[in-house]
């Protein structure tokens, strides 16, 4: 859902957009910070915001941090 959102930010288009792990905080809703697989050998964190239901309000994107690799640790930021 945030794809839009990372590809006019970074001011690129994603020929892939896969998340492949995952971690959560808990605050005033929830963030989830996300690795992305964006190309074959590409990747990117990405720091997303979900209010709570009763707010009624879409994920949306907070940051992200690009060259990143499969392997880099998933860390909150």
């Amino acid at each position: 859902q945030v794809k839009p959102q990372f590809e006019s930010q970074a001011n690129t288009n994603c020929v892939e957009f896969k998340a492949i792990e995952y971690k959560t905080q808990v605050v005033a809703g929830t963030m989830y910070f996300i690795k992305v697989q964006v190309s074959n050998a590409e990747y990117v964190h990405v720091k997303v915001f979900e209010a709570l239901p009763h707010e009624n309000q879409g994920p949306s994107l907070v940051g992200f941090q690009t060259g990143k690799t499969r392997d880099d640790p998933l860390t909150y930021f």
